[in-house]
Parts: C-alpha cells; sequence; structure tokens
C-alpha cells in the first residue's frame, strides 16, 4: 500500500488547463480523432470541442489543424501552438512534482509536524477521530484490549482480535488513532446513582447542538479541549432538554472503537 503524500498540489496554466485538458491534447496526438481522444480523456464529443475552442479564443492561434485523407478518411492534428503548450505543461510537471517532492522531505524532517499532517490526512466515516498514546495493552487468547491516552488525560479503551493487535504491532508508547462512530455513543447527564458495563465514559460539557430533520448532532467538549460527537434522536434531545453548557457524558462500548496506526 502507497503511503498517502503530506503534500499534494495541482498544477493548471492560465487557471484553466489542467492534467485533464492536456491529456486530450495527448490523444489528439497518438489518435489523430477528437473524437477517440474525448473518450480517453473522459469528455464528450461536444465538451472537448468547446474547451479546445475556448482554448484556441484565448491563446489567439489555433490548437487543431485538419487532416485530409489517409486510411482514416482524415482526422485532427496539433499545431505548433499545441505543441509548445504540451512541451511547456510537461516541463511545468516535472518541476512541480519535484518541488512537492522537496517540501514532503522537509515535512518529514520535522517528526511532530509530520505526525500531526498524517493524522489529518486519514480520510474516514467516523465523525469522531482522537489522536493519543497507546498506554496499555491486555493480549489474551482471543480478544485484545488497547488503550489510548488522548491530551487531556482521558482514556479511551478499544477491544479488537489478539491476531489483529499483532498485526498492527500494537505497543506501549506508540501514537494511534481511536475512531468512534457517532451513532456508538450514547449520551448520560443523570446516572441516578447507577453505573453502566460501557468500558468508556468521558464526561464534559455540551458545546455544540444541530439539529437536524430526524436526529441531531450534539458535541461534547472534553477537559483538555477536545470534542465528541454523538448522534441523538430530535425525540432524544427533547426528552432530556440537551442544551449548550449542560453537563453530559459520552458513552460507548469497548467493542466500538476502532484503532489506526501508522504502517
Amino acid at each position: 500500500m502507497n503511503e498517502a503524500t503530506l503534500v499534494s498540489g495541482e498544477l493548471k496554466l492560465a487557471g484553466r488547463l489542467d492534467a485533464r485538458f492536456f491529456a486530450l491534447l495527448e490523444a489528439i496526438a497518438a489518435t489523430g480523432s477528437i473524437n477517440r481522444a474525448a473518450r480517453t480523456a473522459g469528455y464528450s464529443y461536444r465538451g472537448a470541442w468547446l474547451l479546445l475552442e475556448t482554448a484556441a479564443n484565448l491563446a489567439s492561434e489555433p490548437l487543431l489543424a485538419s487532416v485530409t485523407g489517409g486510411a482514416q478518411g482524415g482526422g485532427s492534428r496539433l499545431t505548433p501552438t499545441a505543441l509548445a503548450l504540451l512541451d511547456a505543461w510537461h516541463q511545468l510537471q516535472g518541476a512541480h512534482h519535484e518541488f512537492l517532492q522537496r517540501q514532503e522531505a522537509w515535512l518529514l524532517a520535522q517528526p511532530a509536524l509530520a505526525g500531526a499532517l498524517r493524522r489529518l490526512s486519514m480520510k474516514t466515516t467516523a465523525r469522531n477521530q482522537f489522536a493519543g498514546t497507546l498506554t496499555a495493552i491486555e493480549l489474551g487468547p482471543v480478544t485484545a484490549q488497547a488503550t489510548i491516552t488522548l491530551r487531556g488525560g482521558q482514556e479511551i479503551t478499544a477491544t479488537m482480535t489478539s491476531s489483529a493487535a499483532k498485526r498492527m504491532k500494537l505497543k506501549q508508547g506508540r501514537e494511534a488513532i481511536a475512531l468512534v462512530k457517532s451513532s456508538a455513543i450514547v449520551l448520560v447527564t443523570d446516572f441516578a446513582g447507577y453505573q453502566l458495563s460501557a468500558r468508556n465514559q468521558l464526561a464534559g460539557t455540551i458545546s455544540r447542538l444541530e439539529k437536524g430533520a430526524v436526529s441531531s448532532l450534539v458535541g461534547v467538549t472534553l477537559p483538555g479541549g477536545s470534542v465528541i460527537t454523538a448522534s441523538v434522536t430530535n425525540d432524544a434531545v427533547d426528552a432530556l432538554s440537551l442544551a449548550v453548557g449542560q453537563a453530559a457524558t459520552a458513552v460507548f462500548k469497548a467493542y466500538s472503537v476502532m484503532v489506526a496506526v501508522s504502517e
């Protein structure tokens, strides 16, 4: 699996001529046909023509020339202006790639910054993602428990198979990310003297309440500044009279937590 890069950037010429446009030019040069080139570059025939005409108008030079006769019954070729544009694109693309590589190397030389960017670059559907440090690993015959300590001192415990813990080479002191879906979180505003069996119980203050048509997203700010978000039905919000500033505890089971570590 290729590691995601920390630095990326899209190269464009004149603010509109991007990689897809130059792929179209290259396909025309290779096939001699706008129709075939459009399909190769992912354009409709009309869309390719409109783009080429607009670019030619702005460049004040034609980009295509007609070719008559031949086995294919004619076609199109790139003009010297289009070829010069394509050559400039290739040169700039190479320089752009080298520039991004240099910036990537610089970032990798800053471990703390690179680590933060790696965590930010992960894309998942889990609304709650918490970075921390593995402070306890308990391996059993079948299952394992991993505890991640957050910056505010809170602990999140995850349950997984022992084989998964071994495959991920989990060990104390390693950085890790805990992922929890908002739908897996139950909010408690009054325990009424009862104790719950759920391993994870994070107390904080409701700092955000976004009502939707059926459900609401409720954000609870924990000591240290981390925010955990729960998806709660609107009926439950009304029944509990949830409001910003109210104390609440986010409760979720250990098996609802996924753990991610860098390769």
